[in-house]
């Protein structure tokens, strides 16, 4: 039976494509408010833009969400500014009441009036340190699970402030996405639901293919270039 979980879209945010930090690549982790109606096609919010379509974005990184629920918790440990508000960590949408332990991988939701389903947690990389102004941001991502998630769009369609994002769906309610995501990250995971994981046909590619190699025991990954930027940590 799927639960009866539903929350307001209380943030739309979209960015541009923008060289901010010299000698780095450019990045479009500034998201800005939307306002009005915003379209939403195959590869998300029709405004918003990635710079780097190799690690950010596609299909199954069209769009990313984060709760706001994390923020008082940032706060607390002097990580973020009292009072910052969002799209502090590059998210295209913000709600209060979802979070990473109440959803799943593979959950289907209606987000205004289009359909979107969870593909994966996100992998923070260096760029969100330096948006944040806390070089080690990315770790503590890791570390916490408080990485929000991304969407594919199954049909396309409008969402605005105010509207309503709905789960509609849940085929894989053994995985929520805190557990999928640490066990993608940290790597700790027994080889048979690794196994699981990679067979899994509503999780994003990638990390399949990352959950192939577990379940065949090969657990060493090269984070460096990720967490620590081109020509850095390697």
């Amino acid at each position: 039976m799927t639960p009866d979980l539903s929350s307001k879209i209380e943030g739309l945010f979209v960015g541009k494509v923008a060289d901010r930090w010299p000698g780095k690549p450019p990045s479009a982790i500034q998201k800005d408010p939307a306002t009005g109606t915003q379209g939403i096609g195959a590869h998300g919010f029709v405004q918003d833009a990635q710079a780097d379509l190799e690690v950010h974005g596609g299909a199954d990184k069209a769009i990313h969400h984060y709760a706001f629920d994390h923020y008082a918790a940032w706060q607390a440990e002097g990580l973020i500014p009292d009072g910052t508000r969002p799209a502090a960590f590059g998210e295209n949408i913000s709600t209060i009441g979802l979070t990473e332990d109440t959803l799943c991988i593979g959950d289907i939701l209606k987000l205004g009036t289009a359909t979107v389903q969870i593909s994966q947690g996100r992998q923070p990389c260096w760029k969100l340190g330096l948006h944040t102004g806390q070089d080690k941001m990315p770790y503590l991502f890791q570390k916490t699970g408080r990485t929000g998630w991304y969407y594919r769009v199954l049909d396309e369609g409008t969402a605005g402030v105010g509207d309503s994002i709905t789960l509609v769906e849940r085929p894989q309610p053994n995985w929520t996405v805190r557990q999928v995501t640490q066990a993608r990250l940290t790597k700790r995971i027994t080889p048979n639901d690794a196994a699981l994981l990679a067979d899994m046909p509503e999780l994003a590619a990638g990390w399949r293919l990352a959950f192939a190699k577990m379940a065949a025991g090969h657990v060493k990954e090269d984070t460096s270039k990720r967490l620590s930027g081109p020509g850095l940590g390697n």
